[in-house]
């Protein structure tokens, strides 16, 4: 039963400014995220993780390099971990899309949204569990670290304890945190949600 620690990135001047950073290159760790990325080294290097994998956006790299260089191991990129695709709406302000008739669908109805020029919530639901599913069968028995971003987590929880995706958006992920769960086939358990460093769990018992 492998167990998955999902950690979302840290900060960035995207997130400080309530912007959707969607797809967009370059888009880095503030000092606050350089921060909270240590934070995470410092914590998750008690643990015995065998694997280290991340989305290939540069915040979620950059979040996971310490810890990888730390543990002298290699962070495997996948693509299927990145980010919700926000279309036309990259780089552009939540508080704007919260005003329009969008804003309500995401939050309301979110199981029948697409962004324009962009991604479904269900495709991101796909694609996401297809690659966790994947590191999940690499990795039987073993602890490993998986570090992406907000609504893929959220999406995935909810995937996995069977939650209706219209509720995905009830749970809250926070920059730098961790959420911990063990699969075993269909026996799913949520260890944690939302943990922010330091902190310690009985994770092997």
């Amino acid at each position: 039963m492998p167990i998955l620690l999902l950690i979302r990135h840290g900060e960035n001047d995207y997130f400080a400014h309530h912007k959707l950073p969607g797809h967009l290159p370059d888009i880095h760790l503030n000092k606050r995220g350089r921060e909270q990325a240590e934070d995470l080294r410092r914590t998750l290097i008690k643990l015995p993780i065998k694997g280290i994998y991340a989305s290939p956006l540069e915040r979620a790299v950059e979040t996971a390099s310490p810890l990888a260089r730390s543990l002298g191991m290699e962070v495997q990129l996948k693509p299927g971990l990145a980010d919700i695709n926000v279309g036309i709406w990259m780089g552009r302000s939540w508080k704007v899309l919260n005003r329009t008739k969008l804003g309500k669908d995401i939050q309301e109805t979110p199981s029948r949204f697409q962004f324009p020029g962009g991604e479904s919530f269900v495709q991101v639901q796909d694609r996401v569990v297809t690659v966790l599913d994947s590191i999940a069968s690499a990795h039987k028995g073993q602890l490993v670290a998986v570090f992406f971003h907000a609504d893929p987590i959220k999406l995935a929880v909810s995937h996995y304890l069977g939650q209706p995706l219209d509720r995905f958006q009830r749970l809250v992920i926070s920059p730098g945190s961790v959420t911990v769960l063990r699969l075993d086939g269909s026996n799913v358990r949520l260890l944690a949600l939302n943990l922010i460093p330091p902190f310690s769990i009985p994770l092997m018992k």
